[in-house]
C-alpha cells in the first residue's frame, strides 16, 4: 500500500465517539469524594476512603449551618420588618387622632416629641412638615399659580429668543435672577438620577421645574441656586404642588437657609464657628486631626447645608433628617453633621486630607437611620453650659476672634 493509500484510508475513518463510563457519573464534584475509584484505577485504602467520608460530612454539615444561619437571618429581617410596620400602624393612629387635631397644643409635648425623633409615618410626614415649617410668608395657592405663570412666560422667551447673550446680560443684574431659570433644566436631570421619575419624561419632571420655576420669580432677589432641587424635590415626593411651593418657599426663608443660598460670607463664617465649637466639644481626637490636615468645614458642611442632607444620604435616611430638622431647626443640621462624623471617626482617623474630603462628599450608599440617629443621640448640643443658640448668638455679637481662630473663609 503506498502512502496515497495511506493518507485516503485514514481520511475516511469516522473519529469513534467517547464512551462514557456509566459505572462512574458522579452528580457532583463533593460526590467524588464518596464515589469509588474507576477499575483501572488503584482503589482507594480504608484510611483514605474514612478521610473522605470526614470531609463530606463535615462539608455537608458546613451547607446545613449556613442554610440555617441564611434561614434565621431572614427570620429576624421578617420579624424586623413586622415590627416596623406595627410600629408604623400604631404611630399613624397616633398622629391621626390625637397630634394633628390638636397641634398646637400638642406638637411641643414630651410624648409628641419622642414620637417625632423615631420618624414620622410616610402617610402623615408631609402634612406635618408643613405645619411644622409654617407659612410665615402667607402664600397663597393662588400667589403660586401668579408666579408659575411668570416662569412660563420667561421659559417661552428664553426658547423664542434662545439668545445666550441676553441671558447673560439679565443675569449680570444683581437685583433680577429670574434669568436663573434656565439653569434649572440643567439640575433637575441630576436630581435623585437613580430614581428615574425627575427626569425629562418622567411622573415629576414638571411638577419639580413648577415649582421651582415658581420661587425663581417670587425670589427674584435669591433666584435658582444649585441644590434648591433636591430640596424642592423631596417636598414634592410628600405634598402636593401647591403646598409643596409653600412650603419650599417658608423653608428657604428660615436665617440658616437664606444665609448659604445668598452666600453671606460672614453669616456663613458664624454657622461654622459655632458648628467647630460642638465638634471640638464632642469628637476631640477627630477634631485635631481635621485641624492638622486643614479640613475646614466648609469643604463638606456646604453641601450638606445646600441640600438638607437630601443629597448626601440614602433617601430614607434623609427623611429622617428632615424630621427631626421640621422638629428642632437648624441645630439639628449641625447636630446631624456631628453624628455623620462620629459614625465614621475611626475610618477618617485613618484617612488623609484628600480621603477625608472625598469621603465627606460622597458618604456610603448603605448607611442605615438607626446607626446614625444613635450617633446623633450621643452628640451633646451642649459647651461650657451653653446650648447652640446661645453660642451662635455669642458669634453674632462678637464672634470675629472665634471665627478667625475656627474657620477661613467658605471656597467658592
Amino acid at each position: 500500500m503506498g502512502l496515497f493509500d495511506l493518507i485516503v484510508d485514514h481520511s475516511e475513518e469516522q473519529p469513534t465517539p467517547r464512551r462514557k463510563n456509566l459505572e462512574f457519573e458522579p452528580l457532583s464534584t463533593t460526590a467524588l469524594i464518596l464515589e469509588d475509584r474507576p477499575p483501572n484505577l488503584p482503589a482507594k485504602s480504608v484510611e483514605e476512603a474514612m478521610r473522605h467520608k470526614q470531609e463530606y460530612d463535615e462539608m455537608v454539615a458546613g451547607a446545613r449551618r449556613r442554610e440555617l444561619k441564611e434561614a434565621q437571618k431572614k427570620r429576624r429581617q421578617m420579624k424586623e420588618r413586622f415590627k416596623q410596620e406595627d410600629s408604623i400602624a400604631n404611630a399613624m393612629v397616633i398622629w391621626n387622632n390625637d397630634v394633628l387635631p390638636n397641634w398646637d397644643c400638642m406638637r411641643n409635648t414630651r410624648r409628641v416629641r419622642e414620637l417625632w425623633w423615631q420618624g414620622l409615618p410616610p402617610s402623615v410626614r408631609g402634612r406635618v412638615w408643613s405645619l411644622a415649617i409654617g407659612n410665615e410668608l402667607n402664600i397663597t395657592p393662588e400667589l403660586f399659580e401668579i408666579f408659575l405663570s411668570r416662569a412660563k412666560e420667561r421659559w417661552k422667551s428664553f426658547s423664542e429668543t434662545s439668545s445666550e447673550n441676553e441671558i447673560e446680560d439679565s443675569g449680570s443684574l444683581q437685583t433680577d435672577r429670574e434669568s436663573s431659570l434656565d439653569l434649572i433644566k440643567l439640575d433637575i436631570s441630576r436630581t435623585f438620577p437613580s430614581l428615574f421619575i425627575f427626569q425629562k419624561g418622567g411622573p415629576y419632571h414638571d411638577l419639580l421645574r413648577s415649582v421651582l420655576g415658581a420661587y425663581t420669580c417670587y425670589r427674584p432677589d435669591v433666584g435658582y441656586v444649585q441644590g434648591m432641587s433636591f430640596i424642592a424635590a423631596v417636598l414634592i415626593l410628600n405634598l402636593e404642588e401647591a403646598e409643596a411651593f409653600i412650603a419650599f418657599a417658608n423653608l428657604l426663608n428660615k436665617p440658616c437657609q437664606m444665609a448659604f443660598f445668598r452666600v453671606d460670607h460672614d453669616l456663613m463664617l458664624k454657622y461654622f464657628a459655632a458648628f467647630e465649637v460642638f465638634f471640638e466639644e464632642n469628637l476631640p481626637r477627630l477634631f485635631n486631626h481635621f485641624q492638622i490636615n486643614n479640613l475646614t468645614p466648609d469643604l463638606y458642611l456646604i453641601d450638606w447645608i445646600f441640600t438638607l442632607y437630601s443629597k448626601s444620604l440614602p433617601l430614607d435616611v434623609a427623611c429622617r433628617v428632615w424630621d427631626v430638622f421640621c422638629r428642632d431647626g437648624e441645630e439639628c443640621l449641625f447636630r446631624t453633621g456631628l453624628g455623620i462624623l462620629r459614625l465614621y471617626q475611626e475610618v477618617l482617623l485613618q484617612m488623609d486630607f484628600i480621603h477625608m474630603a472625598q469621603f465627606l462628599t460622597r458618604l456610603p450608599d448603605d448607611m442605615a437611620a438607626d446607626n446614625l440617629f444613635s450617633c446623633i443621640t450621643a452628640t451633646q448640643m451642649l459647651s461650657s453650659n451653653r446650648k447652640w443658640g446661645q453660642v451662635f448668638s455669642a458669634l453674632m455679637k462678637d464672634g470675629s476672634k472665634e471665627i478667625a481662630n475656627h474657620s477661613p473663609a467658605p471656597r467658592s
